[in-house]
């Protein structure tokens, strides 16, 4: 117990320590910007990681509660006069709502037929976000008004680097606390087996709902942060290809781990910037760098990698 809380903290300060010293190494916009897409990429996918890596459930529409989010602290100000920090908790409540409505019936479901729910789900957000143009500026999207808190006006590259960067160390200090409470446990039992898991006494059915709830709060709150950074928004944002890159980045990493889905988002965000020195061939070689990966690093880069330390120090 004592070497997983010492985990837990440790893996918080490392955490922790990354955010504050990479301003001193990379002391650009241009920086600030990758690193604050990387801490709100990394945000989503810590929530997807808890449906997928600990309930062990699919989701391939979940860029849908990324866009609610973003869309609710575009829309609440330009259109309600709601204060975009009002309107992200509005966001996370109806991402919420919206997860735990749907997911009741769908949640029945398992294997590929949640898949193709779960993505018809996100295809239907997308579809309303994309014709209903008089409140969401249709396909062409629309401006996000500044955050202002305390009467100071949020803007530039650095000070979204700090949010962002705050923002994940949150995050990701919630995902590790619940990996020991009971919560936790009943949703590593699911992913295990569900017949076992019921057998034990575990309610599946709401555990799986909880899982998934919290995974669309977290997409909903980087949605309307990557939002409120970029001061505009389109409906690309809770596309299909957006959920598959949500996906990637939780797989890539490694299923179940929290710090896995960190590294996948900032392999999957960083190694396209580096990959443009090679022009045409960008997509092609992140394809193969990819599928390399998967081939031999199959249960993900972090636990992979975790193993082979582990077996270095017992040698």
């Amino acid at each position: 117990m004592l070497q997983k809380i010492g985990h837990r903290y440790l893996t918080l300060i490392v955490l922790a320590a990354i955010v504050a010293v990479l301003p001193a190494i990379f002391p650009s916009s241009y920086y600030f910007r990758v690193a604050s897409l990387v801490w709100v990429s990394a945000l989503a996918a810590i929530g997807l990681n808890v449906l997928m890596g600990q309930a062990g459930q699919v989701s391939l529409g979940h860029a849908g509660f990324f866009g609610i989010g973003a869309y609710a602290v575009a829309i609440g100000p330009a259109h309600f006069g709601i204060p975009p920090w009002a309107a992200l908790l509005i966001g996370c409540v109806i991402s919420g709502v919206l997860a735990y409505l749907v997911g009741r019936p769908i949640l029945r479901l398992k294997g590929h037929y949640l898949a193709i729910a779960t993505l018809g789900l996100g295809v239907l957000v997308a579809l309303v976000l994309t014709t209903e143009s008089r409140w969401t500026g249709g396909p062409d999207g629309m401006p996000v008004a500044k955050l202002v808190l305390f009467g100071w006006r949020v803007s530039g590259s650095d000070t979204w680097y700090w949010i962002t960067g705050g923002l994940l160390v949150l995050g990701t200090w919630l995902a590790l606390n619940l990996n020991d409470t009971p919560t936790g446990r009943a949703f590593r039992a699911l992913h295990d087996s569900e017949v076992a898991a019921r057998v034990a006494g575990i309610d599946v059915a709401r555990f799986k709902l909880q899982a998934f709830v919290i995974a669309a709060v977290y997409a909903s709150v980087a949605g309307s942060a990557l939002a409120l950074m970029n001061g505009f928004i389109n409906p690309d944002q809770a596309g299909f290809l957006h959920s598959v890159e949500l996906v990637t980045m939780v797989v890539l990493g490694g299923l179940g781990s929290v710090v896995g889905s960190i590294v996948g988002a900032a392999v999957l965000i960083t190694l396209p910037q580096v990959l443009t020195v090679f022009q045409e061939y960008e997509h092609l070689l992140l394809g193969f760098i990819i599928i390399v990966s998967m081939i031999f690093m199959r249960d993900g880069i972090v636990p992979t990698l975790s193993r082979a330390l582990a077996r270095r120090t017992q040698s």
